[in-house]
């Protein structure tokens, strides 16, 4: 199983746009420099939360980006979904009639790592982008 980075990017910048978010818009240059991620790679991550109305942006000398909702309400799982990240842990699809070795069974363990995806997905459900600001500002009493 594997996060790509462009998931716990996603996660980084909200966590940080998510800070500062009640003073003013928040740059994505800012959010570059203080999380050590290409403003490029920012500038694609930032366009899909705004699709999926995560995120909106303000245009002018103060602009930035804002969330558009409050923190509680967003989940890792919308945050990863907006940004097509899906958490697997086996290679096969669900509906498949197919195993996952390519024959007409799963495989041996095909279960286990299947009950694991779903506990990590679940895990990723019920965390909030303000658990993890509450988590952060609490580190750094």
């Amino acid at each position: 199983m594997k996060l790509t980075s462009k998931g716990r990017y996603a996660v980084m910048a909200l966590v940080d746009l998510a800070r500062f978010n009640n003073i003013n818009p928040v740059s994505l240059r800012d959010i570059s420099l203080r999380q050590g991620i290409s403003l490029d790679y920012l500038e694609q991550i930032f366009s899909k939360l705004r699709k999926k109305e995560i995120v909106q942006s303000v245009r002018g000398t103060q602009g930035g980006y804002i969330l558009n909702k409050k923190t509680k309400e967003i989940k890792l799982t919308n945050i990863f979904d907006a940004v097509d990240e899906k958490v697997k842990t086996v290679q096969c699809k669900k509906e498949s009639k197919k195993g996952c070795n390519g024959k007409l069974t799963k495989c041996l363990t095909h279960n286990l790592w299947d009950e694991l995806e779903n506990h990590i997905n679940n895990f990723f459900e019920q965390k909030t982008l303000e658990d993890l600001v509450k988590d952060n500002s609490e580190k750094r009493i």
